[in-house]
């Protein structure tokens, strides 16, 4: 049984931290929709509304949620969080795709019931940035790139953590290489794009200290494959034993 290791989950690491109760559900809808339109509809991706039957401060009893296809993977976003691995399993897409029940008690067993929103009104001008955003902006910064025609060798998306009082915190960015350096493109940041030594490309740590210091804890290397048709990724093989990390 080829199965997904969970690791914990990634909180975006800009500005202030966003507390879970500052969400209502209609803001969490919209920014599920606007993370779906950002991915495109090449992106084989569904926008789902949780019944909770366990509510908290982190899940509230409604809870809503963008199931998103990449690197052969289910991924959930959730935007008072961000981004973490929604599959149980390798090679169980379609199975996966028929029936959420079983990943979503797997995040909380109290996630009983859910349906997808068809919801087809246009969206409102977005005022801010997409809220724990990073993994989702990572993946379009991508697909930007190979629009541009520039350069991209082994492109991965960098997953870094770091501790903090209010706990585990991380970040997701873009890396790739070009002839001489590995570039880092991190999406949520103006003016956001490093270029580092060649040498780095390899390690996650090492990379991720490049830019952030030694307050870096730990980081994890995803890499992806870009496929000629936009938006569409399929994974080269995942780092670390095969496991694939949630990012937020």
């Amino acid at each position: 049984m080829n199965t997904i290791t969970r690791f914990p989950r990634l909180l975006a690491l800009v500005g202030l931290f966003l507390s879970v109760s500052a969400f209502g559900s209609d803001e969490t809808l919209l920014h599920a929709r606007r993370a779906q339109a950002l991915l495109g509809s090449e992106v084989w991706s569904r926008v789902i509304r949780i019944e909770n039957d366990k509510p908290s401060a982190r899940h509230p009893r409604v809870v809503h949620a963008l199931v998103f296809e990449m690197a052969d993977v289910l991924w959930f976003y959730h935007s008072p969080e961000g981004t973490q691995s929604f599959s149980l399993h390798r090679g169980r897409l379609a199975e996966e795709k028929a029936n959420f029940a079983p990943l979503l008690r797997d995040i909380n067993g109290g996630f009983s019931r859910w349906t997808v929103v068809n919801e087809t009104t246009a969206l409102p001008e977005a005022r801010d940035e997409l809220p724990n955003g990073c993994f989702i902006r990572s993946i379009v910064a991508l697909r930007d790139r190979l629009l541009a025609g520039g350069e991209v060798v082994r492109p991965h998306l960098l997953s870094y953590y770091i501790d903090t009082r209010s706990g585990l915190a991380g970040h997701t960015v873009l890396a790739y290489e070009t002839a001489r350096r590995v570039e880092v493109i991190d999406a949520t940041r103006p003016n956001g794009h490093f270029s580092l030594p060649a040498a780095l490309a390899k390690d996650a740590l090492k990379l991720a200290r490049a830019m952030e210091g030694n307050k870096v804890a730990a980081a994890r290397l995803l890499p992806l494959s870009p496929t000629v048709s936009l938006g569409l990724y399929t994974n080269s093989g995942v780092a670390v034993g095969g496991d694939v990390a949630k990012s937020g």
